[in-house]
């Protein structure tokens, strides 16, 4: 590893000689703070995306469509995270696909929710909405 891809490497981890004292400095309460709200934020994320995708297929859609449709939605998500989780989704029996000619190119996988799909979007909306009950809850003080 090269020592630019080493100070990125220690930056990222917080580690770098910031007023080149020699000094590894150590990141501050509020940066680490803010490092472990976002790997909160990343589970959280993870954990909403496979409802976002539920969502987002209630009409056929190709992957690239999908990920559009979540970004406009401000859910970012890249390929490599979207085939793994489609995949996943279709064995567990939540989508189905179907191939439909393309006039740029060959056929497109398109995926749609199933109605085991549906159902368990359903029960997920539930889930969500209690969890979102109690955060507000907690946030007012109330038992």
């Amino acid at each position: 590893m090269n020592r630019k891809a080493t100070d990125r490497k220690k930056e990222d981890e917080g580690m770098l000689d910031a007023d080149m004292d020699g000094m590894i400095d150590s990141p501050t309460e509020a940066e680490q703070a803010t490092a472990y709200a976002e790997n909160l934020a990343t589970q959280l994320r993870k954990g909403y995306l496979a409802y976002c995708v539920l969502l987002a297929t209630q009409t056929p859609r190709y992957t690239s469509d999908i990920l559009r449709l979540l970004a406009d939605a401000h859910m970012v998500a890249v390929e490599g995270t979207m085939y793994p989780l489609l995949s996943r989704l279709q064995r567990d029996g939540l989508l189905q696909h179907e191939w439909q000619e393309s006039e740029q190119g060959p056929p497109r996988k398109y995926y749609s929710v199933t109605e085991y799909g549906q159902l368990v979007a359903k029960e997920l909306e539930e889930q969500i909405m209690a969890l979102e009950k109690t955060l507000k809850q907690l946030k007012k003080g109330e038992k």
